[in-house]
This record gives structure tokens, sequence and C-alpha cells, in this order.
């Protein structure tokens, strides 16, 4: 049996992680319904937003949409409130700040 290491050692790739990024990246490629598990799970448990989801997934914002539905989950659409709108402006702001 392969084994991560022997990758590197072959010197195939300069570290672990680069296999097994490498391998997530062609296993996700190969199984489409897996990224779009991954998504969905990403979504509940790390309050990503549905734009960010549906990149992770593969797809477009209002399929994501749609799969979320389906899957029972009520996605956020966006703010419910006038302060939580600023809330995330103020966020972008900061986030945008620091990019600079």
């Amino acid at each position: 049996m392969l084994a991560v290491k022997d990758f590197v050692k072959a010197n195939l790739y300069a570290d672990e992680e680069m296999v097994i990024q490498d391998a997530l990246r062609h296993l996700l490629r190969g199984r489409p319904d897996l990224r779009i598990q991954l998504a969905v799970f990403q979504y509940q448990q790390e309050e990503l937003s549905l734009a960010k989801a549906a990149e992770i997934a593969g797809v477009s914002w209002a399929q994501m949409r749609d799969i979320l539905l389906e899957k029972g989950i009520d996605p956020a659409l966006g703010p419910e409130t006038l302060e939580e709108a600023r809330a995330e402006v103020d966020q972008l702001r900061g986030y945008l700040a620091g990019q600079a």
C-alpha cells in the first residue's frame, strides 16, 4: 500500500501536506457529490455565505439555495435587521482596509 511519505521520498512532492492537498483536489473533482456535501456541512457549521458555499460546491448561487432547501436547511439570504446590515458593512470595510 502506498503511503503519503512515499511520494515525498520519491521527490514527487515537497512535503506530505502537498500530497494530501493534491489528492483532495482530485477526489473532489471526481466526486462532485462530496463537494456538495462538504459545502452543505460547512454552511451549517461555519456560517459560510451562500455564495461561498456555492463556490465550494461548484454550483451557482441559485443551485446552492435549492440544494439547501431540498435538505431542509433555510438559507440565510441577508441580514434581517438594519443593525445586522450595518454590522456586515462595518465588517467588510474592516476586511477591505486590511487588504490595502
